[in-house]
């Protein structure tokens, strides 16, 4: 591995770190935990090249879960909504 990507693969390993454990589950058991919490905190970001698409993230229980989906998630009005530009998510 070259320098370059050594790097690049240490700053992957340290985001992963950083951010604790990440969960990637389907929108509507993304649905399901907002609607479990008392006051849920979500942050959204709304992107896409050829097709929109939105991104989710949430706390719950210690756990940091994260869903795209093509079409806006209905969220309870307890929700405290954050837009974000962008989520990037450590692969």
């Amino acid at each position: 591995m070259n320098g370059g990507a050594a790097a690049a693969a240490a700053a992957i390993a340290q985001a992963i770190k950083a951010s604790g454990a990440l969960v990637r589950i389907d929108p509507e058991g993304f649905k399901t935990l907002v609607q479990r919490s008392r006051e849920p905190l979500v942050v959204i970001a709304e992107g896409g090249f050829f097709s929109k698409k939105f991104q989710y993230l949430m706390g719950y229980k210690g756990l940091i879960f994260f869903t795209s989906s093509k079409e806006q998630i209905g969220l309870p009005s307890s929700a405290e909504v954050v837009s974000a530009k962008t989520i990037w998510m450590p692969s």
